[in-house]
């Protein structure tokens, strides 16, 4: 008894999927037989019409392998696919064969006509079926890698977010640690010193925690960006995104160079600023350089270039590839080495993606530059 209960239960574990596979099969050719139905209907009606002036088999076995066409493509079913065959191949000899309204399959030339016709009919209902079943999966597979890339790009971010939290917090924490347990022993300038790098480090944790915000203003909750544009002068975006900046950075240096003509973009302009702000930041803490951060749009066609250039170090060839996938970016050294912009840079391409537009990092001669471009600029005849 002991070992047959378990070969009992194998055997009910086995056939009950089969069952219920079975069951959904004919639920869903139910379901499809009110499409099937109306699409042969309407061939049965054509095929009267067209029998009334061509007295034509042929021809109106070619209506019904038509109809079957569509309803192998609306259904999607073999089963059904199969039985709409049969169909046409008993109606098209009820209906339309001598002796009318009598199934007829002896007269001489009969057997070979419509067993050809329901082969026909069937391998036409199944090839359809398989392309549209292939074209499915494709879609599915399409859907998966996107699905994957999806959660590739999430797993880079939390890790960047991990790693470019722990050191200006830990900064933070050893800071005022030691102006409590030690303030009193400390001069005046040293403990202003240790203000100020906490206030330094608060300002860009808050920096970045704007960036990520920035990414529920572009993505719902399946993840998929959308923006809300409006005709915004490239102008305006720009000098609001460096007074921004140098709000934050008042001993950086900055050159801006626009185009003359009065233009306009159809942008999100608070996210495009974050942007500008984004890659100007990024030049001022990774650079290594006193020159000027040179920031400048560009016509070319239909596209407006922004593009980003500092005089310092460069960027490693071999992060270029990957510096817009939420990596820690790291350029420098010194105090400003922890803050990585990998979130920033990842943030900066998605809301460049948004906009239907690209981003690209690269080194001239003397440092590094990033550009990126937005379609559809035009000039503004009425400003």
């Amino acid at each position: 008894m002991a070992l047959y209960i378990p070969i009992l239960m194998e055997r009910t574990v086995m056939s009950t999927p089969k069952g219920f596979r079975l069951g959904a099969h004919i639920c869903h050719v139910i379901r499809q037989l009110p499409v099937t139905a109306m699409i042969l209907a309407m061939a049965t009606l054509i095929s009267t019409v067209f029998f009334h002036f061509s007295n034509n088999v042929i021809n109106i076995s070619l209506i019904f392998i038509v109809a079957i066409v569509f309803i192998a493509r609306a259904t999607n079913c073999y089963t059904v696919g199969i039985l709409a065959s049969l169909y046409g191949v008993f109606w098209v000899n009820f209906a339309y064969t001598f002796p009318y309204m009598t199934l007829d399959f002896t007269l001489s030339g009969y057997p070979i006509t419509f067993i050809g016709m329901a082969l026909i009919s069937t391998l036409v209902s199944s090839m359809t079926i398989h392309e549209a079943k292939q074209n499915q999966l494709l879609q599915e597979k399409d859907h998966m890698l996107m699905e994957a890339e999806k959660e590739t790009m999430r797993a880079n971010l939390l890790r960047a977010i991990s790693h470019d939290l722990r050191t200006p917090l830990t900064t933070i924490l050893g800071t005022s640690s030691t102006l409590m347990e030690h303030g009193e022993n400390l001069s005046c300038a040293e403990r202003r010193k240790m203000a100020q790098n906490i206030y330094s480090d608060a300002d860009w944790l808050l920096h970045m925690v704007e960036n990520l915000l920035s990414i529920t203003r572009i993505q719902d909750e399946r993840g998929v960006a959308h923006v809300k544009k409006s005709e915004e002068p490239v102008e305006e975006v720009v000098s609001e995104a460096v007074q921004r900046f140098r709000r934050r950075f008042p001993d950086a240096l900055v050159t801006v160079t626009v185009p003359e003509e009065f233009i306009v973009i159809p942008m999100d302009a608070t996210l495009i600023e974050q942007v500008i702000n984004n890659l100007l930041e990024n030049a001022y803490y990774h650079a290594g350089s006193d020159l000027p951060i040179e920031l400048s749009v560009t016509l070319n066609g239909p596209d407006a270039a922004f593009t980003v250039k500092d005089h310092g170090k460069g960027i490693d060839p071999q992060l270029l590839g990957t510096m817009f996938e939420g990596g820690t970016l790291k350029r420098g050294t010194g105090t400003d080495a922890h803050k990585g912009m990998g979130i920033g840079l990842s943030i900066c391409r998605t809301i460049v993606a948004a906009h239907n537009g690209q981003i690209s990092a690269g080194n001239h001669e003397n440092g590094a530059e990033f550009t990126f471009i937005l379609p559809d600029w035009r000039k503004d005849y009425g400003a």
